[in-house]
């Protein structure tokens, strides 16, 4: 027996293995859903690091007992810890399949520990060949009805990976950190992950992008449409994890974050193409696009119902790609040339939402069918859709504020007088710190532009697209316009995670004394608090009578005066509808 295999034995004997806990984030709700376990041999062991340890365990034929030991240890770890989020197990298929692993033993342990199966993500690492499928999709099927969920881990990295995930439809994919590092310089590796997101997408599935290690990388994967991502820019594997990220982390630079409208709909875009018959004769389309020089697209349309798109230039190559195909084909129907993979799109939904149903694989002249309940309507195209989205963006960038990017009061006036327009039902908050301006005089303008910076992520962080939109119109003062009917929640919820994170940027002998001392305007030494945030509410029930976003303006400024003059964090939701009838003109 060699030293390294006695060495293997002594440390599963005696379980002096350790496990540490990596985040895995969210970065649409902008926090940590899961930790992923990893495991360390003992510190001054060669069998320190999980890749030795893992491979001595493979060629000594103990591969099954490590993992078991394992994960005796994590879920044991796990429930000493408290954690909420869920847990990733690594699991290697070939343990999977052992009939040791169907006896009960992990639903055993969680019991035993006080774990919720459904708070474990079974991760099957892809580093070894799989070729018995259907006993696979058993053994994966028999931890599901325990109500674990599974991901599959380093796709790309292995020997079977697509097969794997069209076989067991895992919840969660994790893409190989080869191609996520240096994503943001390598159209290779961007255009690997865009393929893989958009498949994902199609089939209700969460990517997770490994080794995430710059903010270039983070924010290439971001704009790709990826919603989970781990790795060092975020934070390193713990004995004891991080509980919360740093909001921080999420700001972006790019214009593709920047705000594009929620509530423009492709009707904005759709124009009226004359439609035909899917039963017309081949011979009578040809001569219509021989009557139409210009015209690209026909759509096909039965009693009102948009059933697909004809393309002028697959359809003449169609045609004439024998030498007698007008000959053959002209009585026939067009509908043998319909092009079957047409969207269909109704009039209301929004440009944003669109643009997500677009992959990479569509023609760039492709277009899409605008219906009107359910009946034909008119037609877009990409080219107008992305248009339309690059005028946004521009429009943002142009409104959005430099500091934050976040909407400035023009895209927020517009997005207010929309939802009024349509009848949407909606809430306006008013944000502003006190005792900023005493903070910004003594720890300087950095610290507090820090300080806004901090509101700016708190607010991106809770206010999710489907909960509102988030506002800065400039200074200290941002608004927030809500959709969500938790409103009231998210504020208080706002307050308290505000109320946790400022002491950190005073020193400690101010936190002591619980404010600073400093001059005011009249050059008087005054004792200011530290600082905090007042919420002025205007409730749906006031802002559905107003006329335009001047009125909601009115009195979200009203209630942020009655939130003022409470001390410290405080909120205050206007229940009188008393807004001005009459306004200056400018």
């Amino acid at each position: 027996m060699s030293s390294l295999h006695k060495e293997l034995i002594a440390i599963l004997d005696g379980e002096k293995l350790t496990p540490y806990f990596q985040p895995i984030v969210s970065l649409i709700q902008k926090k940590i859903i899961g930790y992923e376990a990893l495991i360390r041999g003992p510190s001054d062991s060669p069998l320190h690091s999980a890749f030795n340890l893992f491979d001595t365990a493979q060629r000594f034929n103990l591969t099954t007992k490590l993992e078991f030991i394992c994960r005796k240890m994590t879920i044991q770890r796990y429930a000493i810890l408290g954690i909420r989020e869920k847990l990733f197990i690594n699991i290697s298929p070939s343990v999977l399949l052992n009939p040791k692993f169907k006896t009960g033993i992990t639903l055993n342990l969680l019991n035993k520990f006080g774990v919720d199966p459904h708070s474990i993500v079974i991760e099957l690492t892809e580093h070894q060949p799989t070729d018995d499928y259907e006993l696979m999709n058993h053994a994966v099927l028999h931890y599901r009805n325990m109500g674990f969920e599974i991901a599959l881990d380093d796709l790309g990295a292995g020997y079977s990976g697509l097969r794997l995930w069209s076989e067991l439809l895992p919840e969660y994919i994790k893409i190989d950190n080869h191609f996520i590092r240096g994503i943001d310089t390598d159209p290779v590796k961007l255009n690997f992950v865009r393929s893989i997101q958009n498949i994902a997408s199609s089939l209700h599935c969460n990517v997770i992008a490994e080794g995430i290690e710059t903010e270039n990388e983070f924010k290439a994967i971001a704009n790709l449409g990826v919603t989970h991502a781990q790795g060092y820019y975020f934070a390193r594997p713990e004995f004891i994890p991080l509980e919360k990220i740093n909001s921080l982390l999420f700001v972006s630079n790019d214009i593709d974050n920047v705000l594009i409208s929620s509530f423009k709909t492709v009707s904005h875009i759709a124009k009226l193409i004359p439609s035909i018959s899917s039963e017309t004769r081949i011979s009578e389309v040809m001569s219509v696009f021989q009557r139409n020089n210009n015209l690209t697209i026909l759509p096909l349309v039965d009693n009102c119902v948009a059933i697909g798109i004809i393309y002028r230039d697959l359809f003449l190559s169609k045609l004439f790609a024998s030498r007698y195909g007008l000959e053959l084909y002209g009585k026939k129907p067009i509908k043998l040339f319909l092009d079957k993979t047409s969207l269909s799109i109704d009039q209301n939904v929004s440009i944003q939402a669109v643009s997500k149903k677009i992959t990479s694989e569509m023609r760039n002249d492709a277009a899409f069918i605008v219906t009107s309940n359910g009946e034909y309507m008119g037609i877009a195209t990409i080219i107008d859709l992305l248009a339309e989205i690059t005028h946004q963006q521009i429009e943002g960038a142009r409104y959005a504020n430099p500091l934050t990017l976040l909407p400035g009061s023009v895209p927020i006036n517009e997005q207010m007088n929309q939802l009024l327009a349509k009848k949407i039902p909606f809430c306006v908050a008013y944000f502003d710190l006190d005792n900023f301006k005493p903070f910004n005089d003594i720890y300087g303008y950095d610290a507090g532009d820090n300080i806004i910076k901090v509101v700016a992520n708190i607010l991106s962080q809770f206010i999710t697209p489907e909960k509102g939109q988030v506002g800065h119109i400039g200074g200290d003062d941002f608004i927030v316009i809500f959709t969500d009917d938790d409103w009231l929640q998210c504020c208080k919820i706002i307050l308290e995670e505000f109320q946790n994170i400022v002491p950190s940027y005073y020193k400690d002998k101010d936190i002591k004394a619980g404010g600073i001392q400093t001059e005011n305007r009249a050059g008087h030494k005054c004792f200011y608090p530290l600082i905090s945030l007042s919420i002025g509410i205007v409730e749906p029930a006031s802002t559905v009578h107003c006329q335009s976003h001047v009125q909601i303006a009115d009195l979200a400024a009203g209630t942020k005066k009655q939130a003022k003059k409470i001390d410290g964090n405080s909120l205050f939701v206007n229940k009188r509808l008393q807004y001005r009838t009459h306004y200056p003109s400018i």
